[in-house]
């Protein structure tokens, strides 16, 4: 192992792994200079090609990896990430998701790792396209993205491939787009796993309603889409007989939704039973809880801390965690990883589909040590 840039290296074979062999001992073995073996191991010019032909022979014997951590920590590159995310408020899903990233960024400071955040719009059908233009501007060394539509999104992968930048995606997946790596639920298992729950808590295959989260005449993420296509796979093959209502909200419309609620349980009393499968589960749990109404039985996503404080005072019963916050971490990971440890990065990573109750929310709080 090297323990500085110029100190020593890892040697196998007819060396034990804790022997350490100095720059000088790999240039009496090449019948160079030290300071040729330092230049070519950290492929600077001014060596002959007979000199680094000598030297990759004598490090190829010797089976020499390179501390990548010495070697990024010996340059003073600095190392440029971008990524696109959603426009949030404080609070929401997506303001975990950057506080995972920053933390992250902040363990690699030493490595000269920047981070640049750029948000589109998502009740803007432009916003997308248009920031991420502007990230390209940027000339980022890698890239992180919440991906919208395939053909919304593969306009910008395009030019990110074109410019040989990596990209991870986050939250939802677009397999076909080859991104270097994906953090984020299995979408449709999610789905499956709170159908199979919800099938639980109905009694007698009662009707259920599915709340969405519009923005603009639009469903708020690829996930919400994977997630009810998934949950109603598993509806349709074991409780064919149960009917499913869907209502539509829109961001950030109290009034108008409370309206809507109104109005469609009015109509439809017999109604006590749903679910969100976006982060905004207590615009419903705080509409329940105003009511006083206790017969109501609601799963949603996300530990926010209103949807904490819903579960507490029993207005959603379940709530399905999925971690933004390591998301974000382990997305700056994966480019810290790739371009400058040169490691290989594992494609599709993901996070686990937790199940949580009044009864379990403090024990996962303590165990993880920050929400979600």
């Amino acid at each position: 192992m090297i323990e500085s840039a110029n100190n020593a290296v890892c040697m196998e074979d007819n060396y034990s792994k804790s022997d350490r062999i100095r720059i000088k001992d790999i240039a009496k073995i090449a019948g160079v200079s030290a300071g040729t073996v330092d230049r070519v191991i950290h492929n600077r010019p001014g060596v002959s090609s007979e000199s680094r032909k000598k030297v990759e022979e004598a490090l190829k014997k010797m089976d020499y990896k390179p501390n990548m951590y010495a070697s990024a920590l010996a340059t003073n590159k600095v190392y440029k990430i971008a990524c696109l995310v959603p426009k949030h408020n404080e609070g929401d899903y997506w303001a975990y998701v950057v506080a995972g990233m920053l933390y992250s960024v902040e363990q690699y400071i030493d490595f000269n790792l920047s981070l640049k955040i750029f948000y589109y719009d998502r009740c803007d059908d432009g916003s997308f396209t248009r920031e991420g233009k502007e990230l390209i501007k940027y000339r980022p060394d890698g890239v992180i993205v919440a991906p919208l539509s395939e053909s919304e999104t593969s306009d910008i992968v395009s030019s990110f491939k074109a410019n040989n930048i990596p990209f991870v995606f986050i939250d939802s997946n677009i397999e076909s787009l080859s991104p270097l790596a994906f953090y984020g639920q299995d979408g449709h298992r999610s789905g499956v796993f709170a159908a199979r729950i919800l099938s639980l808590m109905a009694e007698k295959n009662e009707p259920a309603v599915i709340f969405r989260l519009m923005y603009e005449g639009r469903s708020g993420s690829n996930q919400q889409i994977i997630r009810e296509a998934g949950f109603r796979e598993y509806l349709k093959r074991n409780c064919p007989e149960m009917k499913i209502y869907e209502l539509d909200f829109f961001v950030d419309n109290f009034k108008d939704n409370e309206n809507i609620m109104n109005e469609f349980f009015s109509k439809h009393p017999e109604v006590k039973c749903g679910i969100t499968f976006n982060s905004k589960v207590y615009i419903v749990g705080e509409y329940m809880h105003k009511l006083g109404r206790d017969d109501f039985r609601l799963i949603g996503y996300d530990l926010l801390h209103r949807n904490v404080e819903c579960i507490k005072n029993d207005s959603v019963d379940f709530i399905i965690a999925q971690q933004p916050s390591k998301q974000g971490e382990y997305s700056i990971k994966a480019l810290f990883e790739h371009i400058i440890l040169k490691k290989a990065v594992k494609p599709c990573n993901y996070m686990p589909i937790t199940l949580i109750s009044k009864e379990n929310i403090d024990y996962y709080f303590e165990t993880h040590n920050l929400i979600n």
